[in-house]
């Protein structure tokens, strides 16, 4: 999802500690990033469904 060059960018070191971008892991998306998978919303939910994160579960009530 993330351009190339973007992507490149994020990875240098920020001037300033606020300009700091993190992206997704896997498909390289900044926005909906979870810190504390290091996943975006969409790639968490597709691994929390097939079971691939562990102590992750779909709410229900």
């Amino acid at each position: 999802m993330g351009k190339t060059a973007w992507i490149a960018k994020a990875a240098r070191p920020p001037k300033f500690s606020a300009r700091l971008v993190r992206r997704c892991s896997i498909c390289g998306r900044r926005r909906g990033f979870i810190r504390d998978f290091g996943l975006c919303r969409l790639c968490f939910r597709a691994k929390a469904h097939r079971g691939e994160l562990p102590g992750v579960r779909k709410a229900t009530w």
